[in-house]
């Protein structure tokens, strides 16, 4: 695989470069990870909202990962958008013949992008069947959101304490770690996340920053854990790597368009070269 790890994204694309797999092969080469990409959808979207879809067939998202592990090699994976029941059925078949997931030489991340960021199913209910059968038992790390948990287990989150329920019902759909995102959580005045791998809790702590440009934050979480572990982390070590970066890239996030601006991945540049 050569000195520079690598890390795969099997994500669908935003054409207004916020979040999916634009923001997660920015994360990755910001974090000195070389990015892959098995493209699951394209999307026609834009600050104000997501437009319109064409879904990629579920055989060529499967060439895709299995063309780029068998020749550049994948050192953590993840996943974003998978569209449909079917996608999913083919990442999962994809994974197994690459070594990709809980309990094997890969490190997977499932970030289960089931709602979107207005908090509606993107899943049909085969879809989310579908995510809980077969992605959630090979994920080494889920990281989903409140509206995610949600959908996932049928829990509504309105408190740090809920998250702890949250957590257990989500490994025991069989993810080696769970991490619960906080962000939707508007009234707490802190930004605390939590992990658990079925025995502890670890709190992620961090700040509620005051501003309304966090499109993409959750998939920039996510793929800067991803380069963690591809980097070699333990996952507690790569999820508060995660933490950190996406506070400082929600607190650097600027205007764009006429709605939701992205997070910023260039606080890790010198000023002179933002």
């Amino acid at each position: 695989m050569g000195d520079i790890p690598s890390a795969l994204t099997i994500a669908g694309s935003d054409s207004g470069g916020a979040a999916g797999l634009q923001a997660d092969l920015r994360t990755f080469l910001t974090c000195g990870v070389h990015g892959l990409v098995a493209v699951t959808a394209v999307t026609v979207q834009n600050t104000l909202g997501v437009h319109g879809r064409s879904d990629v067939p579920p055989h060529i998202v499967a060439g895709q990962i299995e063309a780029v592990a068998t020749d550049m090699g994948v050192n953590a994976a993840k996943t974003g958008m998978l569209a449909s029941a079917a996608i999913i059925e083919a990442v999962a078949e994809a994974c197994d013949r690459a070594d990709i997931g809980r309990d094997r030489a890969v490190p997977f991340v499932v970030d289960p992008v089931a709602a979107s960021m207005h908090g509606h199913p993107l899943f049909d209910e085969a879809g989310l069947t579908a995510l809980r059968d077969l992605l959630l038992p090979r994920a080494t790390v889920l990281t989903p959101n409140l509206d995610e948990v949600r959908l996932l287990t049928g829990l509504t989150v309105t408190g740090r304490e809920g998250m702890h329920e949250a957590a257990v019902a989500l490994h025991a759909m069989g993810p080696h770690y769970v991490l619960v995102k906080s962000g939707h959580l508007r009234d707490d005045p802190e930004c605390v996340d939590l992990l658990y791998d079925g025995s502890g809790f670890v709190e992620l702590p961090g700040p509620r920053i005051a501003t309304p440009h966090t499109h993409g934050a959750g998939d920039s979480m996510a793929s800067a854990l991803t380069a963690g572990l591809a980097r070699g982390m333990t996952v507690p070590d790569a999820a508060r790597f995660g933490k950190w970066f996406v506070s400082n890239a929600v607190a650097n996030a600027y205007p764009m368009g006429a709605k939701v601006g992205p997070v910023s991945a260039f606080w890790r540049l010198a000023p002179e070269e933002r």
